[in-house]
């Protein structure tokens, strides 16, 4: 008997009242912890999408800045061919220009002017044994 309930319940208006309002405590009690579990959830989610998202923009942005240096590189070499050939097509407007390109690159000649065509072999070995020979 000692392990059995000493104390009796009061059965008056005022223990059921207050019986009742401990009850409506704890069930407002419980709402909120439930609406703050929610909220929480739904903030979390909200981040997780707004993490996920700046990540992918993140990446997708040095994607492109890698892209920009690739396109940048690329237009500077564009630029230098540019200016090379512009350089030659002012070049070839000049007719002492093409009468040297005509006589070197097609063995044209002058009347009365011989042409002895050298190999580059036979260029290198020469410059190869002048240089020998001075040392």
């Amino acid at each position: 008997m000692s392990r059995q309930k000493k104390v009796a319940a009061i059965h008056t208006d005022y223990a059921k009242e207050q019986y009742a309002r401990f009850q409506q405590q704890n069930k407002q009690i419980i709402f909120r912890r439930r609406r703050l579990a929610v909220v929480f959830l739904v903030a979390l989610v909200i981040f997780g999408i707004s993490g996920f998202r700046l990540v992918q923009d993140h990446q997708e942005l040095q994607a492109r800045e890698a892209d920009k240096i690739a396109l940048q590189k690329e237009a500077e070499t564009v630029s230098t061919q540019k200016a090379a050939l512009e350089k030659e097509v002012a070049l070839l407007k000049d007719d002492d220009y093409i009468a040297k390109l005509a006589r070197s690159k097609y063995l044209l000649s002058k009347d009365n002017e011989q042409i002895y065509p050298i190999s580059e072999s036979q260029t290198e070995s020469q410059t190869s044994s002048s240089t020998d020979s001075s040392k």
